[in-house]
């Protein structure tokens, strides 16, 4: 470690333009918008267009991340995008990325933590550019969650929408950076949320799309115990680790899954819903994208001051968690 203090130096968000409303799924499943209102929070969510894939809404995020940094591609020295819809098995979303972006000296790899990942890439951006190896590390979080959700489920079809969230992450003076990070996992609750099929262990075959196992299935009963339970206590421990206090928080941006989870993590952390960044009725669950978008659009609205403390903190399939304290 060479002692250097890291930050955000640029946040960019983009969404698709089609909205997909509750009165929609009403049509299309046995719901109706007072149950996924009262249950989720969710309002509607936006649907990539046939021709988007991930890495065109990754895209569209970073070039907007990259011009609220003041840098340009070309200086960017690596790329990791989170995310568990990517284009393709391989080449990696990243480096499909990075390829639209023009940016040449950049390695890049995907990385798969779900919901987590974004607070995952940071993490290894931080550690990246902490141990003097890169100084521009651009960290994406993006989803085409539509293109694995099963419109036939009622539990999971409300849920989830496509999006984009990315940061440029490097050097900041002062007092300013990443006080903290936190991370989990318990693989032994990975049945919980899960895509079975197209793997190495159930490859795609026609029984695999006889079966739809190449859509997300989640138990939500335990889920959400799991996550009422992490999301509180991921951002103490971050907060302990950074030598901070729940007093010390100007803003929470969470995963923005459920709103009945995120008033949970507010009340264990003694803060009121306006201390909160909350998205979810316009955009849904957009797993990796959620806490980069959430944090984008706060920046946008003018919520995020200089010296502000932020706390990002979310959980997802893995099972995995992250939170992580900075210094805007």
């Amino acid at each position: 470690m060479n002692g250097v203090s890291v930050g955000i130096l640029g946040t960019g968000k983009y969404v698709p333009e089609r909205r997909l409303t509750n009165a929609e799924l009403e049509r299309m499943v046995e719901t109706n918008d007072e149950w996924i209102v009262t249950r989720t929070g969710i309002r509607e969510r936006r649907i990539a267009a046939p021709e988007q894939a991930t890495s065109d809404l990754a895209y569209e995020a970073s070039l907007k991340a990259l011009a609220a940094a003041g840098i340009t591609a070309e200086e960017l020295d690596l790329i990791i995008v989170a995310t568990i819809t990517p284009d393709m098995f391989f080449p990696s979303t990243a480096c499909l990325l990075q390829e639209k972006l023009g940016a040449k000296k950049a390695a890049a790899f995907d990385l798969s933590a779900a919901c987590s990942g974004f607070i995952y890439g940071l993490a290894n951006a931080t550690g990246f550019i902490s141990m003097g190896m890169y100084k521009h590390v651009l960290v994406v979080g993006a989803e085409c969650l539509s293109r694995i959700t099963d419109y036939e489920d009622r539990n999971t079809c409300i849920l989830f929408g496509d999006g984009a969230g990315a940061v440029v992450v490097g050097p900041v003076s002062g007092d300013r950076g990443f006080k903290s990070f936190k991370l989990g996992a318990d693989g032994g609750g990975g049945d919980l949320l899960r895509i079975r099929g197209g793997g190495s262990r159930c490859p795609s075959s026609g029984d695999t799309l006889a079966d739809r196992s190449h859509y997300i299935e989640m138990n939500g009963r335990d889920v959400f115990k799991f996550a009422v339970r992490v999301m509180g206590s991921a951002a103490e421990e971050a907060l302990a680790s950074a030598g901070y206090g729940k007093a010390d928080i100007d803003l929470l941006v969470p995963h923005q899954a459920n709103i009945r989870i995120i008033q949970s993590a507010l009340e264990r952390l003694n803060l009121s819903e306006d201390k909160a960044m909350i998205n979810l009725d316009r955009y849904g669950n957009v797993s990796a994208a959620s806490i980069p978008l959430a944090l984008a659009e706060a920046v946008e609205e003018g919520r995020v001051k200089e010296g502000d403390t932020i706390v990002l903190v979310g959980f997802g399939g893995g099972l995995t968690w992250g939170a992580a304290v900075l210094n805007w």
